[in-house]
């Protein structure tokens, strides 16, 4: 845990440092070191420093998100991205932008329910007979949630061409440009799925010795699935309301905090909370510099991260249950 602190610290001094624009590794080095440079001082705190905190924030969001969606639907394969949960806020989202919404707060609460709506569809498709038992056929199914939710929100975007830029942001998910208002939006829902997880860690790790096993020792099984659904919309709603929809960041840091930390959920909930600032804020980094001065979206980077760690997922000889 100590060094992936360290690492988390010192990748957010580099996401300070480097960046698209003109002020390059040097001239933060020196603002930081107390030079006067209005230009300079503008990009770090005022471009780069949020987007750095929002990534940290989005991060560690996904990354509990995605973990508390794997324990409660006992599947190693279950995802905000790949399950259509982040689909359904984002969908949600570009909705609400076309009728009007322009408040913060409401795309925010407008996330959530989207979100919400895919929990719940998600958790109705792994109680069913056959597939909530088989990994592969529930990614299936929520791939084709994914698919009908990507289709009518590209049906909004032809509708609305004057909202086609904003909306096309929902769809594919980026830090830039966020500013520490839409990150001090979100934190009233991240608190209060903080409170959440606190509570149900404990009867979640119950859980996943079996429901008769959970009930004896005094939990009950529907409560904690339902608050898991609250948790994860809360935290994909809010995740998504201020990135946009990030895929395969719920699927990536949990497996990666698992090998840290064990099969035990509490251990791993603690490893995903630094695993997943840096898995976003690396590849942010990434889609700063790689075809500067332009931008790589974000979603494009963490795709290509999670793309090899689902194939290695489904082709491990013992696909494990959680």
């Amino acid at each position: 845990m100590l060094l992936l602190l360290t690492a988390l610290v010192a990748v957010s001094l580099v996401s300070l440092l480097i960046g698209a624009g003109s002020v390059g590794p040097g001239r933060a080095i020196a603002l930081l070191s107390g030079a006067q440079d209005s230009e300079a001082h503008f990009i770090v705190w005022e471009l780069r420093a949020p987007r750095t905190l929002i990534g940290i924030v989005v991060g560690m969001a996904l990354g509990v998100a995605g973990a508390l969606l794997q324990a409660v639907a006992r599947n190693p394969l279950a995802e905000p991205g790949l399950l259509g949960v982040s689909a359904g806020a984002a969908f949600a989202v570009a909705l609400a932008l076309v009728l009007g919404a322009s408040a913060a707060t409401l795309r925010i609460s407008v996330a959530q329910l989207g979100a919400l709506m895919g929990c719940v569809c998600v958790l109705s498709v792994a109680r069913f007979r056959g597939v909530g038992n088989d990994p592969i056929r529930l990614v299936l199914a929520g791939a084709a949630f994914s698919g009908l939710l990507a289709s009518l929100t590209s049906l909004i975007l032809l509708y609305d061409q004057r909202a086609a830029d904003e909306i096309r942001f929902w769809v594919i998910g980026s830090l830039a440009g966020r500013r520490l208002d839409d990150l001090l939006s979100v934190l009233p829902s991240m608190l209060v799925a903080s409170i959440i997880v606190l509570l149900i860690a404990r009867p979640l790790a119950a859980l996943a010795l079996g429901e008769r096993v959970a009930s004896g020792l005094g939990h009950h099984p529907n409560l904690i699935r339902w608050l898991v659904v609250a948790c994860v919309a809360l935290l994909v709603g809010a995740a998504t309301a201020i990135a946009g929809p990030i895929a395969f960041v719920g699927l990536v840091v949990p497996f990666v905090a698992r090998a840290f930390a064990g099969p035990d959920i509490r251990r791993t909930l603690w490893f995903c909370l630094p695993i997943g600032p840096l898995m976003v804020l690396s590849a942010d980094i990434v889609s700063r510099v790689v075809v500067a001065p332009s931008e790589l979206p974000l979603g494009v980077l963490t795709a290509l991260c999670g793309a090899p760690v689902l194939i290695a997922v489904v082709r491990a000889r013992r696909l494990p249950m959680l």
